[in-house]
């Protein structure tokens, strides 16, 4: 078996190459409703594999006339297929091959790849650059692995090397000519780590959907997750929000939230949640996450341990997630509210009572906490909440 495509640091800037599947659990979402099969009603069914370094789980209303090892085939053969594209641990993948080129030479990509880059465009533009799948060399220059360290901040690296290293983060350099891309520095590299599980979401709903015309879904890889009609017990889904509790563990969690999918528009739902609460050190008395800010290419103090964000899709959703926790909390909650998000912050209740921008009291805060933490969310992820029309 082919090795699996990158897995995102979850909490990660953008990536890491050393990371280990151990890490998955950081990912601070989870379904209320089980993923056991056996506690499944007989209409619905359960699928589980493995990909991207983690694994998939799928809960659908199942067709009558449906072939089950037919449809985790065909969930299979595209999530391979996107392996082939993007996997920064398959040495033969399109990506590979273009970070070894020089610049200017050009490689034509799938639209697989095209669908997200396009995707890292976008929000790495409306993020001011917290999202940069060129981000690579930071993480590399800090030692940041699947762990993070007190002495790497009590030795950091120098200016110069972080200079050196912030120049070879360069996604503008990244040109795209139809179907075909090139760089025009050498050494800069990409990697779509942050995007990527939330990208094969989508296309396993797609498959769902249109191969196979299920319309009743939950579909999960490493918590970045899609659902559309309702459940086993015909309600809409209802997805639980881990509290950011450090040490914490899948068995051991407390939620301090959820969401349910909204009963309007199409009945669909694309979430995705990055978290730095499980890779961070305290450090003269600052908490420092692993996660790397391509803006300043030091890693970040002050942001929120949690962010769950609802978008158009779980590649979008994932992506801004990830853009979110690269950048300190306060910035965060402001950036999200100017693009019009759906975002939930879980941070201590200390600093949900400041909004960030004039010190004044937020408003933005939910009923939602525990112990120490609050739950602050943008408008418009009041709105999905309420289950309004945003």
């Amino acid at each position: 078996m082919k090795k699996p495509i990158m897995q995102k640091l979850a909490p990660l800037s953008l990536s890491n190459k050393s990371m280990k599947t151990t890490l998955l659990p950081v990912i601070a979402i989870s379904a209320v409703f089980s993923l056991s099969a056996c506690q499944q009603t007989p209409d619905y069914d359960y699928l589980s594999g493995e990909t991207m370094g983690t694994s998939y789980h799928i809960s659908y209303q199942l067709p009558a006339d449906a072939d089950e090892a037919a449809i985790q085939a065909s969930i299979d053969k595209r999530l391979q297929q996107i392996n082939d594209s993007m996997s920064t641990y398959q040495a033969d993948s399109t990506i590979s091959k273009f970070n070894q080129l020089g610049k200017d030479i050009p490689i034509t990509i799938d639209t697989d790849f095209a669908h997200v880059l396009d995707v890292s465009r976008i929000v790495y533009q409306q993020s001011g650059g917290a999202f940069d799948p060129t981000v690579m060399p930071l993480v590399e220059t800090w030692g940041f692995g699947s762990t993070m360290t007190v002495e790497r901040l009590q030795s950091p690296p120098t200016a110069l090397e972080i200079s050196q290293a912030k120049a070879l983060v360069d996604f503008e350099s990244i040109v795209q000519k139809e179907q075909s891309i090139y760089k025009t520095k050498d050494g800069v590299e990409l990697d779509f780590s942050a995007v990527a599980k939330g990208y094969g979401v989508d296309v396993i709903a797609d498959v769902l959907r249109d191969d196979y015309q299920i319309r009743n879904y939950m579909v999960e890889i490493g918590g970045e997750i899609a659902t559309s009609g309702v459940n086993n017990q015909q309600q809409p889904w209802q997805i639980a929000i881990d509290a950011p509790i450090e040490d914490s563990t899948v068995s051991e969690r407390q939620t301090i939230s959820a969401i349910r999918q909204p009963i309007h528009t199409d009945n669909q739902m694309y979430l995705a949640t990055s978290g730095n609460y499980r890779n961070s050190v305290i450090f003269d008395g600052q908490r420092y996450s692993h996660t790397i800010d391509p803006t300043t290419g030091k890693p970040i103090a002050g942001g929120a341990p949690s962010v769950t964000v609802a978008a158009d899709s779980v590649a979008l959703a994932d992506a801004w997630a990830t853009a979110l926790t690269a950048m300190p909390y306060h910035k965060a909650l402001n950036v999200a509210k100017a693009q019009n998000l759906a975002a939930m912050f879980v941070v201590l209740a200390d600093d949900a009572k400041v909004d960030g921008s004039d010190g004044s009291v937020s408003d933005d805060t939910s009923d939602d906490s525990i112990d120490d933490w609050q739950v602050v969310q943008t408008p418009a992820m009041q709105a999905l909440r309420a289950d309004k029309q945003l």
